[in-house]
């Protein structure tokens, strides 16, 4: 996938299908909106093309109201290869940027810069000065600049609108299952494994400590997860949350315990998908009972492991 920073620079030698937006977590709705721009793109041998922000503009024009975003800016770029996009173009937001018309953006960079034939919006984004960029406006526009442009309808699930700010709540509320639906994939964090106490190790339990690149982390509480090693999905189990048995550091930590894996991850990325919640984080009376309930719930997320649909749809290992 092509990568430009900002517009100036762009060697755009072929006509654009394009929409633009955050799109922060690349849930299904932002995925619809993906797979229209490429099928689009196709049937008229454009280039399927993304333009995004960063920051995220919130963050430029209401620091205290910003959302803590589900993907770092890498994991949102590469997922927009999976799903095809073959041009994304990074738009540094400030504030002189914000205050550029809705119309002169159309104009110099959508129609002039970016060659667009047909742009698609999701319901709810606006752009422009005032966000005067409005759906209705982009047609009415787009008419008049000689391209076209269409709204792309929301995708629902138990009638619920799915968006990414949904998305947050359910993982705040530990619901991973929900929001791996709202998603279409399991939600997952990456970071870097550092060293910790050592204690896992010597009750037959050794875990990575990831310190995490993602903002956005399930609620305290021991999940059945997936692990990516050397491009292999490994069956393990994570708990999120202070480790009240052990420390009395109130600063929540991300430990992972590999499956049936022994090797040295220190100082790798690691990468954790949240499949399932096993139960809340809680105090033990000693480390022998830790131990025992650890048994317990890596015995649990073995019998989930052993559901065909878990294995293929991750290939474990």
């Amino acid at each position: 996938m092509r990568l430009f920073h900002g517009t100036d620079n762009a060697n755009i030698a072929r006509p654009t299908v394009l929409t633009l937006g955050v799109f922060d977590g690349l849930h299904l709705g932002h995925q619809l909106i993906m797979q229209t721009v490429v099928e689009r793109a196709h049937a008229v041998s454009a280039v399927p093309t993304v333009i995004t922000f960063d920051p995220h503009p919130r963050a430029v024009l209401h620091p205290e109201s910003a959302p803590p975003l589900l993907q770092t800016f890498d994991q949102k770029l590469e997922a927009l290869g999976v799903l095809g996009i073959e041009q994304t173009i990074v738009i540094p937001f400030t504030r002189e940027f914000a205050n550029v018309s809705a119309e002169a953006f159309l104009r110099d960079t959508v129609r002039d810069r970016l060659r667009a034939v047909e742009v698609y919006l999701g319901r709810g984004f606006a752009f422009g000065r005032g966000r005067t960029g409005t759906i209705e406006f982009l047609i009415e526009a787009a008419a008049r600049l000689g391209f076209q442009a269409k709204e792309v309808e929301e995708v629902s699930l138990r009638e619920t609108r799915i968006s990414s700010t949904r998305i947050r709540e359910l993982l705040t509320e530990g619901k991973v299952n929900l929001a791996r639906r709202f998603l279409g994939r399991p939600y997952g964090v990456e970071g870097l494994v550092i060293h910790g106490d050592k204690r896992g190790r010597t009750i037959g339990f050794p875990t990575a400590n990831v310190r995490p690149h993602n903002r956005v982390i399930p609620k305290n509480g021991v999940y059945v997860t997936a692990a990516l090693i050397e491009g292999a999905w490994h069956r393990s189990i994570t708990n999120v949350g202070t480790r009240p048995t052990v420390t009395t550091d109130r600063e929540p930590s991300i430990e992972t315990h590999v499956i049936e894996w022994d090797g040295d991850l220190y100082d790798d990325v690691l990468r954790v998908r949240f499949l399932h919640r096993l139960r809340d984080e809680r105090k033990f009376a000693s480390l022998d009972e830790l131990k025992n309930q650890i048994t317990k719930d890596t015995a649990r997320a073995v019998r989930y492991f052993k559901c065909a649909g878990v294995r293929r749809s991750l290939a474990i290992v």
